[in-house]
């Protein structure tokens, strides 16, 4: 019988029939939230599956590098914004601009913006519960430590109004149109870690989904070794999920391979095409 300690100092005995999947690291470990008049704040703590993931490797062999990923978080920071609006105009704005209905474009990115924002029209209601007549949609920027094009400071000090005025700035809204976030409601998202898996790394630096050695236990998410996949998609962490399990039980099946798309003549030919077309 051995036994986990929570990081509340929970305790949990685990028998050696028992099977234990752990998340090493967190891209949103350390997030901090503003709102509409208030900016996040810039904090800098060590979550508990960071925390867990350096004793673990302090300790044993096999379980990778986490100082390669979250060892600094001016490389990995960005900001995400979600506005709730209580009238239609600005999603039927942004269907003239796009030429998408609502809902079935990817993301807007403005090109120009020093922040590198883009924004996403969700299709409505995007959240299960929204309440009648509200609009929502998402954005971020992912250098908000550089100043604005319209609101002179970095985005990580602004507040969710000054967020809108940059945005506002990029469409060209003024009169009626800005006013159409007259009411707005902001959730800012300040996220030390969001991109702490697509640090530059030597194979290694993550564990398998089973170290060596494992008898009971299996490694799942972001910051384990799946061969020839792409990290920062759902579809990653399921897939490590899935190999967790099999390989702890022998049930629910290895995930599917790969598609290797990256050596399709094809694929790459199409690229090239529209690499050179731009």
């Amino acid at each position: 019988m051995s036994r986990l300690i929570f990081a509340d100092k929970t305790p949990l005995d685990i028998a050696p029939e028992d099977r234990v999947y752990l998340t090493l690291g967190s891209i949103t470990d350390a997030s901090t939230s503003g709102s509409i008049a208030n900016v996040p704040p810039r904090a800098h703590f060590e979550g508990g599956s960071w925390r867990l993931w350096r004793k673990l490797s302090a300790r044993y062999q096999g379980f990778g590098n986490p100082e390669k990923f979250y060892g600094d978080p001016r490389e990995t920071t960005w900001e995400s914004f979600t506005i709730t609006l209580d009238k239609p105009d600005f999603f039927q704005f942004m269907e003239k601009f796009t030429s998408n209905v609502t809902g079935t474009g990817g993301l807007v990115t403005f090109a120009d913006s020093s922040w590198l924002m883009s924004i996403v029209m969700f299709h409505q209601p995007h959240f299960r519960d929204q309440a009648e007549n509200t609009f929502v949609f998402w954005g971020y920027g992912l250098r908000g430590d550089r100043v604005g094009d319209f609101v002179p400071k970095p985005m990580w000090d602004c507040t969710g109004d000054e967020v809108l005025t940059e945005l506002a700035g990029h469409l060209s809204l003024d009169g009626a149109g800005r006013d159409w976030f007259r009411t707005a409601k902001v959730v800012l998202s300040r996220m030390p870690y969001i991109t702490s898996q697509l640090m530059p790394r030597r194979f290694g630096d993550r564990p398998d989904v089973r170290p060596q050695g494992a008898q009971n236990f299996a490694v799942m998410g972001q910051f384990c070794e799946l061969k020839r996949d792409v990290v920062f998609t759902v579809e990653y962490s399921v897939r490590s999920a899935m190999a967790a399990v099999h390989e702890m039980t022998g049930m629910g099946g290895a995930p599917p391979s790969v598609a290797p798309t990256d050596r399709n003549p094809i694929v790459l030919l199409r690229a090239a095409r529209k690499l050179l077309s731009v």
